[in-house]
């Protein structure tokens, strides 16, 4: 695996594992009434989205072996253009479907 994609997956972890963590403890309402964790968790969710664009740039290959991947950059670009629509409750349903479903691919990748 070459370096940069191996950042790239590792940065995509890493973002991953800290909405995991700071949504542990709390329910969808709180994303929406909590600016703190609002802001931390579609940062983290930012991060993903640009480091998975950047990996299809560099290496279409490893992209295409998360599901969705195309899915993950448009939500980044969701969040970056039309924040002022984003429906907490979508995004909610994606930590605790899709989240898990994305560590264990990544882990996958990483580890392979």
């Amino acid at each position: 695996m070459r370096p940069e994609t191996k950042s790239l997956l590792f940065d995509m972890r890493q973002a991953a594992g800290a909405i995991v963590a700071f949504t542990k403890g709390h329910a969808m309402d709180d994303l929406r009434s909590d600016d703190l964790l609002r802001s931390g968790v579609y940062y983290k969710f930012v991060v993903i989205g640009e480091a998975l664009a950047k990996l299809r740039a560099a290496d279409p290959a490893t992209a295409e072996g998360l599901s969705e991947y195309n899915r993950i950059i448009g939500f980044r670009n969701q969040i970056i253009h039309g924040y002022a629509v984003l429906d907490h409750e979508t995004t909610w349903r994606v930590i605790e479907i899709k989240i898990p479903i994305l560590i264990g691919e990544l882990d996958r990748l990483l580890a392979g």
